[in-house]
């Protein structure tokens, strides 16, 4: 169990339908615990003189309770005029929602999770139907778009009052003291009934102008919906204040259009940066640690998140890499060609990696500047297994020390689905073991589009070569020096 301490509003669940309120320093905080379970995220909080107790619940009761919530939002759009089988084929579209009054439930009922209690049918009645009632009232005929869109706030049309006209060929002062005015504009049309606005479901509601400018960009309402819902404030970003900018400049860095809803579902907080106070001035650095300022389209396609980190953070990851023995010219590779290593913490990943490179004889600064993507790997579940792989096929520590120095990719490839089917179709080829220790990167070639059929080739021929040179050489060098091969053997016959 994993517990992780957030902050929420006191007041109640966060809510996506009222507009952000300005203004942080009046808001009241407090903390709560976030505990990760198997299906769901489930909050509580219990205060004995100060400390937080928590009880594990479990999943199984938890979507019960999902169910239950799922019935309860049936049986209230049923209730509000939709017939039975379109409400079934709306819920299909409201598991955002249903998330939310799961977390309704888990912030109305939190001392259940101190017992472990199930909630019965009654209790999530009563505290979702109070609240659906007031969402009714508060966005009236939008009310199931509210439920499908969520958590994407719908942007409200401003009501105008209508001020009546004066009409100058109505005013009769023979009969009373005051004049009456009489308006000529018609008589306001009546308001739907909750029937009427429940099946008229399929106007589309009109939406924030920074959502529809990136469903224009290609991004899918559905990703958009998960954006805000992982990161809330991205909802209320401004269009031509923050995104937009932000999009133009990645643009205008040669990203193409289309990685655009990409690079934002990744790290939204992307566009909420300041171009010239954080963006700009952060390339800038990372420029001076020896990012390729040619290549930033590429790098930012490959880890949006490299322009959110902090410099203090940027500067403590370079700082281990020159410590590792990496010249300027690898560290300056290894930011433009794996950005991501930014992400890892020095002392939990990096450092305890680089150890276990340094106990099986492998420099770590070499595998950090040829393949920095297996510093992201963890050491029990994909480092050692590949070690013990080879040791186990008779290869001395040394040996393998070798071709992981040469070929650190070799720790990337699964050993079930990579390693061992390479590894017997080798032995079948009558090579020596040597020769995988000469020539690693065997084990990077596709098995049947490049090793069978160019194995097969050469045996057919009659010819012996390198194992280097029946992979690594183009289709057309391949050729050329099999056709060698096979006339200077009949010259030679």
């Amino acid at each position: 169990m994993q517990a992780a301490f957030t902050l929420f509003r006191t007041s109640d669940t966060l809510s996506l339908f009222a507009a952000a309120s300005p203004s942080v320093s009046s808001r009241s905080y407090e903390f709560r615990t976030q505990l990760s379970f198997p299906q769901r995220l489930v909050f509580c909080r219990a205060e004995t003189d100060g400390a937080v107790s928590l009880v594990n619940v479990p999943p199984s009761l938890l979507l019960a309770e999902r169910e239950e919530a799922k019935a309860v939002l049936h049986m209230f759009l049923t209730n509000q005029g939709m017939n039975r089988v379109s409400a079934a084929r709306k819920m299909k579209k409201l598991d955002l929602f249903v998330d939310h009054l799961m977390s309704r439930l888990h912030t109305v009922y939190k001392t259940r999770y101190l017992v472990g209690r199930e909630l019965t049918t009654p209790e999530i009645r009563d505290a979702l139907i109070p609240y659906l009632e007031e969402l009714v009232e508060e966005h009236g005929d939008s009310f199931v778009e509210v439920l499908e869109y969520f958590p994407i706030p719908l942007v409200k049309e401003k009501s105008t009052e209508t001020v009546p006209k004066l009409s100058s060929n109505v005013i009769d002062t023979s009969t009373t003291t005051t004049t009456t005015p009489v308006s000529t504009v018609s008589e306001p049309t009546k308001k739907p009934t909750t029937t009427t606005r429940a099946n008229n479901i399929t106007d589309t509601p009109k939406l924030p102008p920074h959502v529809v400018y990136l469903e224009q960009l290609g991004m899918e309402r559905d990703v958009i919906k998960e954006v805000i819902r992982k990161f809330p404030a991205f909802g209320y970003y401004s269009l031509e204040g923050k995104i937009k900018p932000v999009v133009e400049f990645l643009l205008d860095l040669g990203i193409a259009k289309s990685d655009i809803p990409n690079i934002i579902s990744k790290r939204p907080q992307l566009c909420g940066i300041s171009l010239t106070d954080n963006l700009i001035p952060t390339m800038a650095f990372l420029e001076d640690l020896g990012v390729d300022k040619k290549k930033w389209a590429k790098v930012i396609h490959r880890f949006p998140a490299l322009l959110t980190y902090s410099r203090s953070k940027l500067q403590t990851t370079v700082d281990y890499l020159y410590e590792m023995g990496l010249s300027s010219q690898d560290v300056g590779k290894v930011l433009t060609r794996y950005p991501s290593i930014i992400s890892y913490s020095v002392e939990e990943k990096l450092r305890p990696t680089a150890d276990y490179f340094s106990t099986i004889g492998v420099n770590p600064a070499v595998v950090m500047s040829r393949c920095p993507q297996a510093f992201g790997l963890s050491i029990e579940s994909s480092l050692k297994p590949v070690t013990e792989f080879f040791l186990q096929k008779g290869y001395h520590i040394a040996d393998f020390a070798l071709m992981a120095s040469r070929y650190g990719a070799i720790y990337t490839f699964s050993v079930e689905d990579n390693l061992l089917p390479k590894w017997e179709y080798f032995i079948s080829m009558e090579y020596p073991k040597t020769e995988l220790v000469k020539f690693p990167r065997y084990f990077g070639y596709s098995l049947e589009d490049r090793i069978k059929p160019r194995h097969e080739f050469v045996k057919e021929s009659g010819v012996q070569l390198l194992l280097n040179q029946v992979l690594s050489l183009s289709d057309e060098d391949f050729q050329k020096l099999v056709k060698r091969k096979v006339k200077k053997k009949n010259a030679c016959a």
